[in-house]
């Protein structure tokens, strides 16, 4: 091992809304010690490193950390997606005394997770995921996460380790795959030029998608100012309590939609190894998501649906799994 893999290691997963944190206490050892802190309550990653660490008194500082962060990555200069942290990446690492300090795209991290995932950390739809360790050379898995945004990436299994692939695959358009859909995004592209996936696929989205749909099915009360004013949170409780037509509606064409995008995200990197399903907002939907659309959806490819039939899918449960992705990151590049 290089200099920088001195324990113990930091390693966060920061989204537009919570920052989670957690210890690598030394080799194979597991993440422990894991807080969750709003990033909007901290000026930059290392005030909330700070407020973290403050929770430990006694214990050795970081030698080494690793950042998911949900943003792409380009430089020295970083500036969350979603979020209001802008930071250098350099004048972190010196201002924390970090020996190493490694970024990378938080699903770029979700993705390094899905080898290690054990059965307890998620739930399949139907045949399960082969083991990872079983995978041949080349073989690709995939995971896509509705959270405040929409997060993609892939794992490659190559010799002696795991490759990501990181990239910005929420921000592919959508596409509609009946009338009904055709309408609710043509109501989207009255306020926005491109409809993205995460329009639609996120917490961010949800409402854009709430207003569209209240829209198209002529429900003037929630279309107008009450469903304007609606966020993600209140369109889920409302939709799986049955209090509303529209917003269960809305969740119906949310799996629906997120099946037959993470269909796409399987045929175009070929992931055969599996597909995962992450982000917050999957969790919260229970029984109602595995009672919908989203796999026959995933399936409806036309002569590819034998292809994609063989493609297991899978909810990742446990929302700490980034973490993990992170320390595998940071093992691979002190290794």
């Amino acid at each position: 091992m290089r200099g920088g893999a001195a324990y113990p290691w930091l390693v966060a997963d920061v989204g537009g809304t919570n920052a989670r944190f957690g210890t690598v206490a030394g080799p194979g050892a597991p993440v422990e010690d894991v807080r969750v802190l709003p990033v909007a309550a901290h000026a930059g990653p290392a005030a909330a490193v700070r407020a973290y660490l403050e929770g430990q008194p006694g214990r050795p500082r970081p030698q080494s950390a690793a950042f998911a962060l949900a943003t792409a990555l380009d430089g020295d200069r970083i500036e969350l997606t979603n979020g209001a942290w802008c930071f250098s990446r350099a004048g972190t690492q010196a201002e924390l005394g970090l020996r190493t300090l490694l970024c990378l795209n938080d699903f770029e991290a979700q993705a390094l997770s899905l080898p290690r995932l054990g059965a307890h950390q998620r739930r399949a739809w139907g045949a399960a995921p082969p083991a990872a360790d079983g995978l041949a050379t080349g073989a690709v898995l995939a995971v896509i996460g509705p959270g405040t945004g929409l997060g993609v990436g892939g794992v490659v299994r190559a010799p002696g380790r795991w490759l990501a692939l990181p990239g910005e695959g929420g921000h592919m358009t959508l596409a509609p795959a009946d009338d009904f859909e055709s309408a609710v995004l043509g109501h989207a592209r009255r306020e926005f030029p491109h409809v993205s996936a995460e329009r639609f696929l996120s917490g961010i989205g949800l409402p854009v998608l709430h207003r569209a749909v209240a829209a198209v099915l002529g429900d003037g009360r929630e279309g107008g100012e009450g469903a304007a004013a609606l966020p993600a949170e209140q369109i889920v409780a409302r939709g799986l309590a049955g209090e509303s037509a529209t917003c269960s509606r809305t969740l119906d064409v949310f799996c629906a939609m997120l099946g037959g995008f993470a269909g796409n995200v399987a045929l175009t990197l070929g992931a055969r190894g599996g597909v995962f399903i992450g982000g917050g907002i999957v969790p919260r939907l229970g029984e109602r998501f595995f009672q919908s659309e989203f796999r026959r959806r995933f399936e409806a490819k036309g002569r590819f649906q034998p292809f994609l039939a063989g493609i297991p899918t899978a909810l990742i449960t446990d929302t700490l799994a980034a973490l993990s992705g992170a320390a595998m990151a940071l093992e691979q590049a002190e290794a």
